[in-house]
């Protein structure tokens, strides 16, 4: 009897201690081979049109491209490719972006090596594999009422530190479009003010420290 090809992985992360595990964990496998490595999210996509992987793992946050990005370049391509995140960042905003993406399955890095392997199966077979607590809180986000641009600036603004007038300033808008702006803010985030918004902001994901 013929046996079945090993599913070809692509491994797109940026620190190298990380990619030695992830190649050692893999390849230990008699059903998986690791087919390239990239460090960063440019290179991830030049890769995967060269080798064409059957399953990608894809950090987020890497130079030149970050991960979110990088996967709708590759779905562009190819739409039914087969991505899984494996990343540090378990904001609802990452999470959210990451699978409004493409991505097929969502795991932190501090999951077990018996799950990580168990997506990439199930993933393979054509199923989704994202654990109950991250599907949980994607769906939450899904129901949230989406920030505009100018808001997502306004608050980035507030959270490295500007007041109104720097605000009014820096965007060009007057004193009677920010207001506007942070009272649909602090609607569509349920909060009652501008420190509470910038809280929740950064607790999701929104908006960074250092952007």
């Amino acid at each position: 009897m013929e046996l079945a090809s090993p599913i070809r992985i692509l491994i797109a992360e940026d620190h190298a201690v990380v990619r030695d595990g992830l190649v050692a964990i893999l390849n230990r496998q008699s059903d998986m081979m690791v087919v390239a490595e990239a460090e960063n999210g440019q290179q991830a996509v030049e890769l995967h049109r060269l080798h064409q992987p059957d399953i990608t793992l894809m950090d987020l946050r890497m130079p030149k491209l970050e991960g979110v990005d990088a996967i709708a370049q590759i779905r562009v391509e190819t739409p039914h490719d087969c991505i899984i995140v494996l990343t540090t960042y378990d904001t609802d905003e990452d999470i959210y972006r990451g699978l409004q993406a493409g991505a097929r399955g969502y795991l932190l890095k501090d999951t077990t090596s018996e799950d990580l392997l168990t997506a990439i199966r199930t993933v393979h077979q054509g199923q989704r594999y994202v654990p109950s607590e991250i599907a949980l809180r994607v769906t939450d986000r899904f129901n949230t009422t989406e920030l505009t641009q100018r808001e997502l600036q306004i608050l980035q603004l507030l959270v490295n530190g500007r007041g109104s007038v720097e605000i009014r300033s820096t965007l060009g808008i007057s004193e009677g479009t920010v207001k506007f702006h942070m009272n649909n803010i602090m609607s569509k985030l349920n909060v009652s003010d501008r420190t509470q918004a910038v809280v929740v902001a950064l607790k999701r994901g929104l908006v960074r420290l250092n952007p």
